[in-house]
């Protein structure tokens, strides 16, 4: 499988590239947990179907310590006994996040008041820039069917 665009390729492209993954490195160095990054990056691909972030952030979660049961249980978190209260607001705000459209209200208060009572201002807001910025880069990457499997940790660091 080949992409349909090269980004880095044009050169409008990769100069909106190059501050957007500014923007991305900026929230890898936020307050907020490292794990609940990952985590909410994996679900947002999940839910996007964004094979590639899929890939990637699956290997950033293992490369940084993280377990291959908690991986393969993030698209069922809800059910899953592995998550601590905070990370589960992490991924219940971030699902609402990302079905804007099929929650017509947007993150519900209830949801927002479970992420409330684990994350200060400073994290919620990392959390909140970090959901629509792994929207934007699995549209980006669905459009253009980046393929997905070659990725290597640490390989944009």
């Amino acid at each position: 499988m080949e992409a349909r665009l090269n980004y880095f390729a044009d050169p409008t492209a990769a100069k909106a590239l190059k501050y957007f993954m500014s923007a991305g490195k900026v929230l890898k160095e936020s307050p907020l947990p490292a794990a609940t990054q990952e985590l909410v990056a994996l679900r947002v691909s999940q839910i996007n179907g964004c094979a590639v972030c899929i890939d990637m952030h699956s290997k950033e979660a293992v490369a940084a310590g993280e377990t291959s049961t908690r991986l393969n249980l993030v698209t069922a978190w809800r059910e899953a006994t592995v998550f601590t209260e905070a990370e589960r607001a992490a991924l219940e705000l971030a699902e609402e996040g990302t079905r804007v459209a099929d929650a017509a209200g947007g993150v519900g208060d209830e949801v927002w008041e479970r992420a409330v009572k684990h994350y200060d201002e400073e994290q919620l807001t990392a959390l909140v820039v970090m959901v629509s910025f792994m929207n934007t880069v699995n549209r980006l990457n669905v459009i253009a069917q980046q393929p997905a499997g070659d990725y290597t940790a640490g390989q944009f660091h």
